[in-house]
């Protein structure tokens, strides 16, 4: 889905893809996220790590009341606290979209599909 920021010169629009490009790349950044999954389907328990050409798979926007929520399923490294891995992408995805997009609300829910140990 596109973002859309009206200005008074015009519209800008946000392609889905660029919007999950710079998630994808904020989240994979993160210190304990071994890499972004596609979404879960019903009976699918195998997750494939996607490369950062497939973020759009992994990554999903939709508009919301005050803004745009922005959903980010992710692995993470066994051993690290969960709850520091899941802030410290919040924050780093949210700073990242306020940086290159012109639109302040953003909501990141992040989602760990699965908790793998680092070989």
């Amino acid at each position: 889905m596109a973002a859309v920021k009206k200005t008074k010169y015009g519209e800008i629009k946000i392609s889905g893809e660029a919007i999950a490009q710079v998630a994808g790349e904020a989240a994979t950044s993160c210190y304990g996220v071994m890499g972004l999954v596609s979404k879960p389907s019903l009976g699918t328990s195998l997750y494939e790590f996607l490369k950062s050409f497939e973020y759009i798979k992994g990554v999903y926007c939709r508009k919301t009341k005050n803004g745009y929520s922005v959903d980010v399923y992710i692995v993470v490294a066994y051993g690290v606290k969960l709850t520091e891995v899941i802030g410290e992408v919040q924050k780093k995805i949210t700073y990242d979209l306020q940086k290159n997009f012109p639109i302040e609300n953003w909501e990141v829910n992040v989602y760990i599909q699965d908790v793998q140990e680092v070989e």
